[in-house]
């Protein structure tokens, strides 16, 4: 498990310092046609951690792991992230996802580890797992580490040239 914090950790490091060398303006244009910017990138995975927060602390009261999920376009187009400064959703989300790695953190060892024969995840998690198979919180919060170094990279390809890293290297 200190792996995995170790590595949440230092994504979070990592990341916070690749935004720096991102500017307001290459900020607001998106990686291709009918794709999102970074900044609606990162409102997305601000999303992520608003809507994952809630279930990791409501995980811990039930032998269930069932959750609403959201319609993530949606949430991302509402919030009008594109109109936000580039600073403020590198802020919110790297305090945002400083809390979650306290969650995670203070999270007994026994609630994350404890097999939940209930649960879709099949439907809401990033990666991909059986309806039958049962589950642990831990692999769900794992599975939103997984979740954001994917578009973590995406943002990455809006670095500088000069300034821009390999994809295995991008994830932390």
């Amino acid at each position: 498990m200190q792996e995995f914090l170790d590595d949440f950790r230092a994504t979070i490091s990592l990341a916070a310092e690749r935004f720096e060398l991102i500017s307001e303006v290459q900020s607001q244009f998106p990686r291709a046609e009918g794709k999102w910017s970074p900044r609606e990138i990162l409102g997305h995975l601000i999303d992520s951690a608003a809507n994952n927060h809630q279930r990791f602390v409501r995980a811990q009261f039930t032998d269930e792991l069932v959750f609403a999920g959201y319609e993530q376009a949606e949430w991302v187009d509402v919030q009008r992230y594109q109109d936000e400064p580039w600073s403020d959703l590198v802020q919110l989300w790297r305090l945002y996802n400083g809390h979650i790695l306290h969650l995670i953190e203070v999270t007994p060892a026994e609630q994350r580890t404890k097999q939940r024969a209930k649960h879709n995840l099949h439907q809401i998690a990033s990666d991909l797992l059986s309806e039958d198979e049962p589950v642990t919180l831990e692999w769900f919060m794992r599975d939103y580490l997984d979740h954001m170094k994917k578009h973590l990279g995406q943002i990455y390809e809006s670095l500088p040239a000069s300034q821009s890293v390999s994809p295995a290297a991008a994830v932390g």
